[in-house]
């Protein structure tokens, strides 16, 4: 289970981390994003829909609708489960049903933490740790063998 930490030192980091994260990503990656109000769960997915060729002016916090929905070089699929109690609101809204539709895409999930035993095991979970009110520690977890060798092509993107 491959591991790492990046730091960044303003949002403008960290927005490029996530262009850097998305030009590697291939269709069927889930992310899923832990992090305190403010961390900068939705910076960095904005910076990954960047890098995969979203225009950022559609980028935003589905918070209120939980999904949204993107159009890249892949499609992208954007949860906001902050508003959910569990996995089993989850399961009742449908929102697992496009575990099956991420297979064509991009899943990014911000408040991962809220769906234990719901997500897919093969992810690449991302901790944000807020360290100053510009600088962010983000810990990377691999699961399973689509994340393999995403670290190698991070540092050469």
């Amino acid at each position: 289970m491959p591991t790492g930490d990046i730091m960044t030192e303003s949002p403008a980091a960290t927005q490029a981390l996530g262009r850097r994260l998305g030009s590697v990503l291939k269709a069927g990656s889930v992310i899923g994003l832990t992090g305190e109000l403010g961390s900068g769960k939705t910076l960095l997915t904005r910076g990954i829909c960047e890098g995969l060729g979203v225009p950022l002016r559609q980028v935003n916090s589905p918070t209120f609708v939980l999904v949204n929905e993107y159009r890249g070089r892949l499609p992208v699929f954007h949860l906001d489960v902050y508003r959910l109690d569990g996995a089993a609101d989850a399961v009742d809204l449908g929102i697992t049903d496009y575990f099956q539709r991420a297979e064509e895409g991009i899943m990014i999930v911000e408040w991962a933490e809220k769906l234990p035993g719901v997500l897919p095991d093969d992810r690449l979970d991302v901790t944000i740790e807020r360290l100053s009110a510009r600088k962010r520690r983000f810990s990377f977890t691999a699961d399973g063998p689509r994340f393999n060798e995403l670290f190698k092509e991070l540092d050469t993107a």
